[in-house]
């Protein structure tokens, strides 16, 4: 099975020249290490930075730049920095290409839960509701299942909803799924190197649709 950075790695894939990219916090933020040299994206994060680079080299940071994640990052020649009205007048207005972003459950209907989980304290939906309500495509990177093994591709969200029937693809460290909204199931497109179409069926608690003959990713 994949690790988080082979999620990262397999979701780079996903990634065509041209784009502007939204990422965000968790996994999606190792993508940047992973977009091919040979493309030319535009990474947006929704605290006000258009021109995202990879991460800085140890003893490099500076404290002053960083992601939606409070995380520290730099900056690719040509970047901007603006205040957060700005930053949610593109992302409404669908000027972002692909956001990429991690959750807690997705439904079989390509619902997403990604923000609250009740009786924890947490500080707000953050910019996830905007960017799922706007984005042009939304690739979801997270682990399949939980800490109990329990999956978490359901047939329905048990925790409150980021956005409903929004989701595209899901990559996880077991497969590849493109959500089909109109039959309601996960469609496997690809399996993690090692990992049977079984083992994923086994994995997937809401509708899981597969011819049988998917390929193994290509990293």
């Amino acid at each position: 099975m994949l690790d988080k950075n082979g999620i990262a790695k397999r979701i780079a894939r996903e990634i065509s020249d041209g784009y502007y990219v939204n990422l965000g916090i968790g996994i999606p933020t190792l993508v940047a290490n992973y977009i091919p040299n040979d493309i030319h994206v535009v990474l947006q994060s929704e605290n006000g930075l258009l021109g995202m680079g990879a991460f800085p080299i140890e003893g490099e940071e500076d404290p002053d730049l960083i992601n939606a994640g409070k995380q520290t990052i730099t900056m690719q020649p040509g970047a901007a920095v603006f205040d957060s009205a700005m930053s949610f007048g593109m992302i409404r207005s669908q000027k972002v290409d692909l956001t990429i972003l991690g959750a807690m459950e997705v439904s079989e209907y390509g619902d997403i839960a990604n923000w609250k989980i009740p009786g924890k304290m947490v500080k707000g939906m953050g910019g996830a509701m905007d960017l799922v309500a706007s984005a042009k495509r939304i690739i979801v990177a997270m682990q399949q299942v939980n800490k109990a093994g329990e999956s978490k591709l359901l047939p329905e969200c048990s925790l409150p909803l980021t956005g409903v029937r929004c989701i595209n693809r899901i990559v996880t460290e077991m497969a590849v799924f493109e959500v089909d909204t109109e039959a309601g199931g996960f469609r496997l497109l690809e399996r993690a190197p090692g990992v049977s179409v079984e083992e994923i069926r086994n994995a997937t608690a809401g509708k899981f649709i597969a011819a049988g003959d998917e390929p193994e990713m290509v990293l």
